[in-house]
């Protein structure tokens, strides 16, 4: 007898309280990018209450020959204040996809687990009546589609879809590589408002258990919780959040800059810190595309992509991203180690500082290592 292509035993249902929970763990992995996952909470706690079921699979439970679709939003962080979505964008992408395919998907999952982009899939399998897979492509937030492991790993880039609120469907069929892939659904981004649902190519449940960044939907539900019992019992958030992700806590200070503007669909800008309480006396700044990218103390660059710079409120331990940060806020920015399939040489290539316009930073990994990162899954 042939396998089912997505075993349902072992599916995690989620409520309201999980809803919860994963908008505040994505807002912090998403290093200040992904979108406010704020408004796509709401939209999923909708969902739940008019009978939807949002279930989560572990990567095991995909047969090899599952069909997966990751789905998410693609467009600047900051649009997504202003805009409003339909609700149904990624669904709309996603069935571009399957009527081009000639059959559903199986399963979809996350292309980042940061931000607004770790509940788009939640609200997509809703909508379908499939599950989502506890996996990602990032383990964070990139500003950028040929970031996911996905396509580092060899993934082909079409057939991929692209779908706005006015009912417009772009079909990829054939596209040369992931970088163009990423040109021209950005392109086609920026001409449907800067803010669009977006499906990637379809990939196979083996490939996924080798290559997606494993357990990220839980790691998320579960910091989440932890900072809801810290904040509920008093104690210090940010060093939860720190201690919890072994994490090292880079600086403590207010905002007294911060210059951004919405450049080729992208929010690119530096925000400039002036230190407080420890940190008295010193001046850092963090570059920006649409999330974090590199951390620098008195111009010396301490933190970098891949690696995970978190900007989060001093008094609330809340993450705080790109596109609200503002002048006079007290802050503390913190470094957590990314994942090991984030590490490797070609990943460097796509993900590393001189991908982003920074040839003269050397990646250093932070010293501690997560627990999940001590083995490469090839």
């Amino acid at each position: 007898m042939s396998r089912e292509p997505v075993d349902r035993i072992d599916a995690r249902r989620l409520d309201e309280a999980d809803i919860d929970a994963l908008a505040i763990g994505a807002s912090i992995l998403g290093t200040g990018g992904g979108g406010n996952p704020y408004i796509g909470s709401l939209r999923a706690k909708q969902l739940l209450r008019s009978g939807g079921i949002i279930e989560v699979v572990p990567l095991e439970a995909l047969a090899p020959d599952a069909v997966v679709v990751s789905v998410g939003g693609i467009g600047a962080p900051v649009v997504g204040i202003e805009k409003i979505e339909k609700g149904d964008e990624c669904l709309q992408a996603l069935r571009a996809l399957e009527d081009y395919l000639g059959r559903p998907a199986d399963a979809v999952i996350a292309a980042e687990i940061g931000g607004s982009n770790s509940i788009e899939p939640m609200i997509t399998a809703a909508q379908a009546g499939i599950p989502v897979v506890d996996a990602d492509g990032m383990g964070r937030a990139f500003p950028e589609v040929q970031m996911c492991t996905y396509f580092i790993y060899g993934h082909r880039p079409s057939p991929s879809a692209i779908a706005d609120e006015k009912g417009n469907r772009v079909l990829y069929a054939q596209v040369k590589d992931m970088y163009w892939l990423e040109r021209l659904a950005r392109t086609t981004a920026v001409d449907m408002g800067a803010a669009a649902g977006f499906a990637l190519a379809p990939m196979r449940g083996d490939f996924l258990q080798r290559f997606a960044v494993p357990g990220t939907v839980t790691q998320c539900l579960e910091l989440g919780q932890a900072v809801a019992r810290a904040r509920a019992e008093r104690r210090n958030v940010v060093e939860e959040v720190r201690v919890s992700q072994g994490g090292v806590r880079l600086f403590d200070g207010k905002v007294t800059d911060v210059r951004r503007e919405l450049k080729g669909g992208f929010a690119v800008g530096r925000v400039r810190l002036e230190g407080t309480d420890a940190n008295s006396g010193e001046k850092a700044e963090i570059d920006i595309q649409n999330e974090n990218l590199v951390f620098r103390r008195e111009g010396v660059v301490e933190a970098s992509v891949p690696d995970l710079i978190i900007v989060l409120d001093a008094d609330t331990g809340l993450s705080i991203t790109t596109e609200v940060l503002r002048f006079g806020l007290r802050v503390s920015v913190l470094a957590l180690p990314c994942h090991a399939l984030l590490r490797t040489p070609e990943a460097l290539e796509v993900i590393g500082p001189a991908s982003f316009g920074y040839p003269e930073i050397a990646y250093r990994p932070l010293a501690r290592e997560r627990s999940d990162d001590a083995t490469l899954r090839r």
